[in-house]
């Protein structure tokens, strides 16, 4: 039996990192989860692998769309099990390794089988979304399909939108694509978390977004700012870093801005991974624990001592 080694964690955590010293390890690619990363023109704001990383260990999904492109989880489960199904046939374990709940959910799970949303339709519900905002759409929500509305965050632009746009294109509800049953895999899945003590992890979280301004995420943010209404960047980073350039907060605001919102953001990812049972967790100090565990787990011969 193949297996897939899942590596997931919040932001800032320390993944990237270990998930190239673990794929060494393995003898494997880096099978990405960010879905932010797998746009090549959001570098500096998703903190994504390096030209020297990326040599190191080869990486799928990073960088290969631009910033307009359409994609979505169910996309994702479609190519990334078919690269797996590729993979295996000259790998016996490969590496899984990101932060983004639903594309790790997508190919551990599957999604269910919702059908992609035709350009007509999203373009509608973007300028609606523009023209009448977030609070009529989900009032709308409430009346097309009222048991998705009593379970969705109404504060989640895209969640709402999105099931809109399924209401709109296929005269369905959004709760009846939701079949909620875990697709059978052909392949063990052995999932590992990243986490660490609350502080120490938000420390992590505030240098890193020092060291993402001060390595040009502004100058970025200014070079896309005529895709700014593109999902992709309905991002913490790139949502504050339009405020400064519209001149409505200073660079210190949006710092500090963007260190709260991703703190909430990285609660969030644990709140959701609490749910998974299945996960097995290790502080990333815990390098050799994790590594004996993975190969007693899957039967792993090492390549390399780490």
């Amino acid at each position: 039996m193949k297996n897939l080694v899942v590596l997931l964690g919040p932001t800032a955590v320390g993944k990237t990192d270990f998930a190239l010293e673990l794929a060494e390890h393995l003898g494997s690619p880096i099978i990405n989860a960010d879905s932010r990363q797998l746009y090549k023109d959001l570098k500096i704001g998703t903190a994504a692998p390096t030209p020297k990383q990326l040599q190191r260990v080869r990486h799928y999904f990073v960088g290969t769309l631009d910033i307009q492109d359409y994609y979505s989880a169910a996309r994702y489960e479609e190519e990334a099990i078919d690269l797996i199904d590729k993979l295996f046939i000259s790998h016996d374990t490969l590496l899984l390794s990101g932060g983004s709940m639903l594309y790790i959910d997508a190919v551990c799970k599957g999604i269910d089988d919702i059908p992609t949303i035709h350009e007509e339709t999203r373009t509608t519900l973007r300028q609606r979304l523009a023209e009448e905002g977030l609070d009529t759409l989900a009032q709308e929500l409430r009346l097309l399909d009222p048991e998705y509305y009593a379970t969705v965050d109404l504060k989640n632009t895209k969640r709402i939108v999105h099931a809109l746009e399924v209401c709109y294109q296929t005269g369905r509800t959004f709760t009846s694509f939701r079949t909620a049953t875990a697709k059978q895999r052909p392949f063990n899945i052995l999932k590992i978390g990243l986490n660490r003590p609350r502080p120490e992890l938000f420390e992590r979280i505030n240098s890193r977004v020092d060291r993402m301004i001060d390595d040009g995420l502004l100058q970025e943010a200014r070079a896309l700012l005529p895709y700014r209404h593109a999902n992709a960047l309905n991002t913490v980073g790139y949502k504050e870093m339009f405020q400064v350039i519209d001149g409505t907060w200073t660079i210190d605001f949006a710092r500090e801005r963007i260190k709260k919102n991703t703190r909430v953001y990285a609660k969030k990812q644990l709140t959701w991974f609490a749910h998974d049972t299945g996960i097995r967790w290790f502080h990333p100090d815990e390098r050799e624990d994790i590594i004996t565990y993975i190969d007693d787990a899957t039967q792993q011969k090492p390549h390399n001592d780490l």
